[in-house]
């Protein structure tokens, strides 16, 4: 049986290819996705790619992950820094969780330094762009099929 990945983005990640490309690049999420999609299948995974500017919207999507997948990958952008309530979801998931950010949160402004996220995560890939997606994948990959 295929395993499931939901890929989870969070604010303002809809704008990217066009919003701040001296930091966050010329991809845009439609192409992270693609990407992230032919990944998974190299790798024999299924994934679920979604995005929301809204904070419940988010724990939602996790809290049904808990029935629907076997893993998480969250880029919470912003709300990386601010969302307990993403936390808290989080932390009722049972399966592996990576965090992403496209760019390299240690090198921005001192108030991104924190994830709140982090601290749940199994792993956190920063600053490599849209291929922190595939890394995340691969992890996920090898993570589940440890626990298999």
């Amino acid at each position: 049986m295929t395993s499931t990945v939901f890929i989870l983005n969070g604010p303002n990640l809809n704008l990217l290819g066009t919003r701040e490309v001296e930091i966050y690049g010329s991809t845009s999420l439609a192409d992270i996705g693609v990407m992230a999609k032919a990944s998974a299948e190299a790798l024999g995974l299924a994934v679920d790619f979604r995005q929301s500017n809204h904070e419940g919207e988010l724990v939602d999507w996790i809290q049904e992950a808990r029935g629907k997948a076997d893993a998480i990958i969250i880029n919470a952008a912003a709300y990386s820094h601010t969302s307990i309530a993403i936390l808290d979801a989080l932390q009722t998931f049972e399966g592996p969780i990576v965090e992403v950010h496209l760019s390299n949160i240690f090198k921005r402004e001192s108030f991104r330094h924190h994830s709140h996220i982090s601290g749940v995560a199994d792993g956190v890939i920063c600053g490599l762009g849209a291929q922190g997606y595939v890394l995340a994948l691969t992890a996920v990959a090898d993570k589940l099929k440890n626990l298999g």
